[in-house]
């Protein structure tokens, strides 16, 4: 059933909270040191998994076979996304992170659209020119540069946020899909834990954090998604997660006390403009 404006709307702005958190939550556990960067993604994942399990066992049909949906490479490329995503957040800022990821994802998509034989009007090729610039002139080296290192990783998690989204574009049944898809990463990240067993560092604010973001931020997050997206045509849905980063970055000033340099907003109305230039022009196309 389609929600009414008013539930769209209240959606809509739940969910972009939840996205900014999931920024806010992993930053805020691995720059007080509170757990290590493979423990707070074994525990989101899991969690995650957990709590759309259920969510997804709930909402089943009597008409439908099974709860979980997705693949293995979609799984695959959600953890590659989570993985890269804690690890980066150990040397970059709560904005700088959120901005790059966001950046990555959206240019990963309008890429792959041109592969696919789509052709842009000039002005979508200027805001697809303006977010690479912006991008680039944020990780480019200098004084106010974040970490090569954190950075290359966020840009590998927003490549692989990409991916996995454009697969789900598809999906029959998102719920059961994003369900199958967190609980198929769960080895994944298991995996990794095992082979890193000597630099396990796990406290129960840091636990409390990745468990946070995994069953509320991501589980309970995209959830709402699915359900605003019905009210919300293709252009408007892009066009709000423009307020991701900007939630992300306010909420490290206040609540971490993190510094917004001149950088940073200055790349980020690039970033932001261009992709805004781009969706705008697409949905009048």
């Amino acid at each position: 059933m389609k929600p009414s404006p008013l539930q769209t709307a209240l959606l809509t702005t739940l969910t972009m909270i939840a996205f900014a958190s999931n920024s806010v939550l992993n930053r805020l556990a691995l720059g007080q040191k509170t757990i290590d960067a493979a423990s707070y993604t074994t525990i989101r994942l899991m969690t995650g998994a957990l709590m759309l399990f259920v969510i997804a066992s709930l909402q089943r049909k009597k008409t439908e076979q099974t709860i979980l949906g997705g693949s293995w490479l979609s799984a695959a490329f959600l953890f590659l996304y989570a993985i890269a995503f804690s690890f980066a957040y150990l040397s970059l800022t709560t904005g700088t992170g959120a901005l790059i990821l966001f950046g990555s994802v959206q240019v990963t998509m309008i890429v792959v659209a041109l592969k696919n034989g789509e052709r842009p009007q000039p002005l979508e090729w200027l805001g697809l020119a303006l977010a690479l610039g912006g991008l680039v002139y944020l990780v480019f080296p200098g004084l106010a540069a974040p970490s090569l290192l954190g950075s290359a990783l966020m840009v590998t998690a927003g490549i692989a946020w990409g991916f996995y989204s454009i697969r789900g574009r598809g999906s029959q049944n998102p719920l059961a899909d994003t369900a199958g898809n967190f609980v198929y990463a769960v080895p994944m990240i298991l995996l990794i834990r095992m082979l890193t067993l000597g630099n396990v560092h796990v406290s129960t604010n840091g636990a409390l954090l990745a468990t946070l973001s995994g069953a509320l931020a991501s589980g309970v997050g995209y959830v709402m998604w699915y359900m605003a997206l019905r009210g919300l045509t293709t252009t408007r849905a892009a066009i709000v997660q423009l307020s991701v980063p900007v939630i992300a970055a306010w909420s490290g000033v206040f609540l971490l006390g993190e510094n917004v340099s001149v950088r940073l907003l200055f790349a980020g109305a690039l970033i932001l403009g261009g992709i805004g230039l781009s969706v705008s022009i697409r949905g009048k196309r």
